[in-house]
């Protein structure tokens, strides 16, 4: 009788048999191993059907989302750690480390940590969320934790240390954004005021009119300001410093605060995106007040002599080094409670700038390029940026009314605290004559030749040793040489008013010294008069010149606020003279 051949299975069948120690096991073929040989899972149970139904399911997960790779048996803490330091750092912005190192260390491993990571369940981690808020933290930080762990998840699913991510299906913390109220055109003249008496004024200007992120503001170098063409580039962004002891940690203190810290990061970086990096085209009013700056900087640089650090920066401390970001918060907090307006964030003043763009009603495509959005993005960014404000919702309504039942004779005044209004000229027909009112170095184009006569009298009676006289131009010659190019022209005659001055110079002593002028005068000026006009009631600062005089400067347009700002103005000169390391005068020269 002849012995049939024993069966066995084809290659990379599933196997199951009942073992010498009395339970049944089984064997499923899942892939190959790293050095390519067979990688063969193995389960055991007590009886036939349950190995078949283990088996199974095995085989079920192999052929849908795949089977664990074999290897380290992760924790959450070792994976974290793994993927945070050698697997996110090297391939993130040095500020995006920073938020995921908080995340991970702060809160993630001392909550989870101890979770072997293929037991992670997404219960786990939604109590984990609802016990960091119970215990205090915002519901923001909770939420930040869990971006965190869906990133770090997300890269063990796709290295095979999970099957799936319990990070994506659990219930994220809700965060509900508070809506930003942009400040209004009085709050934005407070602040202005205020931060006329301080070092670094432009400082704020640009945040409140341009609308720069904090980092691209303190990463401002001359040479990305184009006077001249009235355009400021942005190229880059300041990092916050990140130090470590430079005393071998013998001081007790926190690296920061050690008397030789040493800075391990590096000062700026350029942008993230390609949007980022703009020009931006500058108010002639803020490219006066920059050229004022620069030259207070100039003195700076005089005073300090060889402490001074040249590093090109727009915005410095009293030796040259770049601002500290959390100093400039700290600056911009002060500012808040000395010009009495309501608490805020700095990134405010970035909501403030997208809605003033609004107002104007500048095309989508120039905020975008203005506040640096990329195209696929910069739809929710303006959502979220620029707020419906009362002068929003009154232009919106006017447009309506004027649409169903004809324009009305005149439009609704701005409401009370709204933030400031757009100019006062209206959408310039396709006429081909500008008349344009030469006034000594100023070419303003007016729309109507009796406007631009009428400003030529009126300025030449002001100025009697310079011409002023009305021309007519051809539009395209003056979009070809008039100074601003195709700008806006005018429909109506611009602002004149009477600005009051007052300005006095101390010796170091505190005397006042004999300038051979009158302490106060008054002239009419014109908005378009840069250096002598204002529209504020009062605006006053003090300076040093170089050498050991303090000299206090003021103006506005009402006489009695300038009477008042000039005593504090001569008292705070005074006092500078006396106590020049309070104002951040560090050296006086002798």
């Amino acid at each position: 009788m002849t012995k049939s051949p024993k069966s066995r299975q084809p290659n990379g069948a599933s196997t199951i048999f009942l073992g010498k120690d009395g339970r049944w096991h089984g064997y499923v073929s899942v892939g190959v191993k790293d050095d390519g040989s067979p990688d063969r899972r193995h389960v055991s149970r007590k009886t036939r059907p349950e190995i078949t139904k283990a088996v199974r399911d095995l085989e079920k997960q192999r052929d849908s989302t795949g089977v664990r790779k074999v290897g380290q048996t992760w924790t959450v803490e070792t994976w974290l750690t793994h993927w945070v330091e050698n697997i996110a750092a090297p391939n993130v912005g040095e500020n995006t480390i920073d938020g995921y190192r908080v995340a991970v260390y702060h809160h993630l491993i001392p909550g989870l940590g101890a979770h072997r990571l293929e037991k992670l369940e997404p219960e786990h981690l939604e109590r984990f969320y609802q016990k960091m808020q119970a215990n205090g933290s915002a519901a923001g930080t909770a939420h930040q934790a869990h971006r965190t762990a869906n990133t770090a998840l997300n890269e063990a699913v796709r290295r095979r240390h999970l099957t799936a991510n319990p990070a994506s299906i659990a219930k994220a913390p809700k965060v509900e954004e508070d809506e930003v109220e942009p400040y209004t055109l009085e709050e934005i003249q407070h602040l202005l005021l205020e931060a006329g008496k301080h070092r670094n004024h432009a400082r704020w200007v640009i945040a409140l009119a341009l609308g720069l992120r904090q980092g691209e503001a303190l990463g401002l170098k001359w040479d990305d300001v184009h006077f001249e063409e009235g355009v400021l580039v942005v190229r880059r962004g300041r990092l916050r410093p990140r130090y470590k002891h430079g005393c071998g940690n013998k001081c007790g203190r926190k690296p920061g605060y050690c008397p030789q810290k040493i800075n391990t990061r590096r000062e700026t970086k350029d942008t993230k995106t390609r949007a980022g990096k703009r020009s931006i085209g500058v108010p002639e009013q803020l490219l006066t007040l920059l050229r004022r700056h620069k030259e207070d900087q100039d003195r700076e640089r005089t005073l300090a002599r060889d402490l001074w650090v040249e590093k090109g920066y727009v915005f410095t401390s009293p030796t040259g080094e770049p601002l500290n970001p959390n100093t400039d918060h700290h600056r911009w907090k002060d500012l808040l409670k000395a010009a009495g307006v309501r608490e805020g964030r700095l990134h405010d003043a970035r909501h403030t700038a997208a809605t003033v763009l609004l107002i104007l009603g500048v095309p989508e495509a120039v905020v975008d390029r203005i506040m640096g959005w990329e195209p696929g993005k910069s739809a929710r960014m303006r959502r979220r940026y620029q707020h419906l404000t009362g002068t929003v919702l009154q232009q919106t309504a006017a447009k309506v009314g004027a649409l169903l039942w004809g324009p009305t004779p005149s439009t609704p005044a701005s409401a009370s605290g709204s933030p400031v209004s757009g100019p006062s000229q209206a959408p310039v027909p396709a006429d081909p004559t500008v008349y344009v009112a030469r006034l000594g170095e100023h070419l303003i184009p007016f729309l109507h030749r009796e406007h631009a006569e009428a400003v030529a009298v009126q300025w030449g009676a002001d100025h009697p040793n310079h011409a002023a006289a009305a021309e007519e131009w051809g539009r395209e010659k003056w979009e070809d040489k008039g100074p601003g190019g195709a700008r806006a022209i005018r429909d109506k005659m611009p602002d004149r008013r009477i600005v009051h001055h007052a300005h006095a110079v101390y010796l170091s002593c505190g005397d006042r010294l004999n300038t051979g002028r009158d302490a106060q005068w008054s002239v009419m000026a014109w908005e378009f008069e840069t250096d002598l006009y204002t529209d504020l009631p009062v605006r006053w600062h003090t300076i040093r010149r170089p050498g050991q005089e303090v000299e206090a400067q003021v103006r506005g347009t009402d006489p009695d606020a300038v009477s008042r700002a000039y005593a504090e103005a001569c008292a705070q000169a005074v006092d500078r003279t006396k106590d020049p390391g309070k104002y951040g005068d560090t050296m006086v020269l002798l």
